[in-house]
């Protein structure tokens, strides 16, 4: 655009700049191999899983302290870094388990493995018509699949 119709309106310049930097962001992103995040709810339930590891390890670290305090250089009572780490970690898996709670991811995921469930038998069905299977034989099959997906879980 010239200056003329816009481009060295502000927010025009401003919207050229953000979009240098995102296609920066990305380019880095690509260049360290970050996969993109498929299904965003199974990545928060693993950061979750993280979250309290972390959280566990510096309860950890706490638990083998003498004291939660001491006295620095200058004759200051400090608190211990190990206590800031897990009050920091008890902060992040509130936020992380609370944004689970509000989402219903266990209710989403449960939908999402329902829609995969009916994916599977539309599948199984279409391939028993096409291969000309019916009746009995095609109960039997589909049993058969059921059987299998069982198992596999």
């Amino acid at each position: 655009m010239c200056k003329f119709h816009g481009g060295a309106a502000p927010q025009a310049k401003a919207a050229a700049v953000r979009r240098q930097v995102e296609t920066e962001a990305r380019q880095v992103l690509a260049e360290l191999g970050v996969p993109a995040v498929g299904d965003p709810l199974e990545a928060l339930l693993r950061l979750a899983g993280q979250v309290l590891a972390w959280q566990a390890a510096t309860a950890a670290l706490v638990n083998q302290l003498d004291g939660i305090r001491y006295r620095g250089a200058n004759g200051a009572e400090q608190l211990r870094a190990e206590v800031v780490l897990y009050e920091r970690a008890m902060d992040r898996a509130v936020a992380v388990l609370s944004a689970i709670a509000r989402l219903n991811i266990d209710e989403r995921l449960v939908a999402v493995t329902e829609r995969q469930a009916d994916a599977v038998i539309g599948a199984i069905n279409v391939a028993l018509e096409a291969a000309g299977v019916s009746g009995e034989q095609a109960n039997e099959a589909r049993r058969a699949a059921a059987r299998h997906l069982r198992s596999v879980d």
